[in-house]
């Protein structure tokens, strides 16, 4: 079905799939109740075993990989997507749900900005109103987490959001299918986390949570969005992200009762909103676009 979608479609379904798969991420690590290194490594080596897993088996089916490993452009990539994870993760036991999502929303500016700098992709003026509108917002977010002593988490999540963006960019001014390159960079927090938990051994109460997490849904949603970015711009990748910036403090309102303070949810309503507004605004221009042509 996919393969009679116009490339754009593509993107859009692609990136559809990996935002909502990437909504139910703190969720699960949230259910998992353990400390942040066994989440972390245990998450990751989940996400690798499942990625080498999928190689062996596209190699006996295709007997090449050349199709599906991005190259040496790939290694920034995968850089980028292992530093992510560490401060995603991180940012998650040391500030809130909805600080970090909300935060994480800062992504489609950073990628607008590096899409301006280095690949002279131009951000139209609604594009520049929204990431002033961004900025308001997410210090409304920051200053409450100054406030309440979430700084590091805060600061955590501002260098993943920025993070992600380098990492679509780069994707993007390749055109090569960027999706394993997601995947193994999972080699690196699995290091990274092993490491950390050597002296002391694992401690996750409920393991069955993160190996879902690691093993299905977070593979699923970094190979969908690194994949996005062959058919559609980093900014509109980037968007997909916020999918989980509007699920994911819903879902642990709804399971966990923590509701976000009234300073986040005022940085988070104007994120949203103006994200939506941008959005509305760029399919009314594309729509007049195309009824000109």
């Amino acid at each position: 079905m996919v393969s009679h979608l116009s490339d754009h479609r593509k993107g859009l379904l692609l990136s559809a799939i990996g935002g909502l798969a990437l909504s139910v991420d703190i969720p699960l690590i949230r259910l998992s109740s353990g400390d942040a290194w066994s989440v972390l490594s245990a998450r990751s080596v989940a996400t690798v075993i499942v990625s080498l897993l999928a190689l062996v088996v596209i190699r006996r089916l295709t007997g090449s990989l050349r199709s599906v490993l991005p190259g040496w452009a790939g290694l920034p990539v995968a850089l980028l997507y292992g530093l992510t994870t560490i401060a995603f993760v991180l940012a998650v036991y040391y500030t809130t749900a909805a600080n970090v999502v909300f935060i994480i929303a800062l992504n489609p500016m950073f990628a607008a900005l590096l899409s301006w700098i280095f690949l002279k992709e131009r951000p139209a003026l609604s594009t520049i109103v929204t990431m002033i509108a961004m900025i308001f917002g997410v210090g409304l977010i920051v200053r409450d987490g100054m406030e309440s002593g979430h700084v590091l988490g805060d600061a955590l999540a501002i260098f993943a959001s920025f993070a992600i963006a380098c990492a679509i960019t780069i994707g993007r001014a390749s055109r090569r299918d960027m999706g394993f390159a997601s995947l193994l960079s999972a080699v690196i927090p699995a290091a990274v986390g092993l490491y950390h938990i050597i002296p002391s051994g694992l401690s996750i109460d409920h393991p069955g949570w993160i190996l879902l997490d690691g093993g299905i849904l977070m593979p699923l949603a970094f190979w969908c969005l690194a994949t996005g970015t062959r058919f559609l711009s980093a900014p509109e990748v980037a968007m997909f992200y916020l999918l989980e910036t509007i699920l994911a403090p819903i879902w642990v309102w709804l399971i966990f009762a923590e509701a976000p303070s009234n300073m986040t949810l005022a940085g988070g309503l104007v994120l949203v909103v103006a994200l939506a507004a941008h959005s509305l605004w760029q399919a009314r221009v594309k729509a007049r676009a195309v009824a000109a042509g």
